[in-house]
């Protein structure tokens, strides 16, 4: 398997305080979460414990809150919002305050960023409790969407489409 391009703004810090816009897919664009009807996402028990784990995530990370979500059929939407440079500590594994993290894309300093670290987080743990239903599955795809929120006008734009993505489920590009 060849190097894989990174998606990421190169040189970009994401501990840093802002807003991102996140979409994570399931595996292989499997409906794994539940169903759309009438523009309303209805959500099975795997998709329910999808929800309540972003619901947990600033229960985990200091200085972190959800601004949006919804959890679709395939991939779940969600607005983070960082609000603090100084992170904590998250686990057994200390995060240095942004002000000495060196800025950079090497593999080894990205993985102490602090929206690698939620997006980790929340995947394993979904993944976890899933597996106690459906043993060996594979729930999510390998990486994951995220989008830096510049301005109010984006994260006003961002919250709609979130608002409004079960509503517009036919044309969704992971409608299957």
């Amino acid at each position: 398997m060849g190097d894989r391009k990174s998606i990421r703004l190169k040189d970009y810090d994401y501990s840093l305080p802002g807003f991102y816009f996140v979409t994570i897919c399931t595996h292989k664009h499997k409906a794994l979460f539940g169903t759309i009807i009438s523009g309303d996402s209805i959500l099975n028990e795997r998709g329910l414990i999808a929800q309540k784990h972003i619901t947990l995530i600033p229960s985990q990370f200091e200085n972190v809150s959800i601004d949006c979500v919804v959890v679709m059929p395939n991939h779940v939407h969600f607005i983070m919002q960082i609000t603090c440079e100084t992170i904590g500590a998250i686990h057994e594994l200390p995060l240095q305050s942004i002000n000495t993290l060196p800025v950079q894309t090497d593999p080894i300093e990205r993985r102490r960023m602090l929206l690698p670290k939620i997006i980790g987080f929340y995947k394993m743990n979904v993944s976890k409790q899933i597996r106690l239903q459906i043993p060996a599955s594979v729930i999510w795809q390998r990486n994951y969407y995220e989008h830096v929120i510049r301005n109010q006008e984006e994260l006003h734009g961002m919250r709609e489409y979130i608002q409004n993505n079960p509503l517009q489920w036919a044309e969704d590009q992971y409608y299957s």
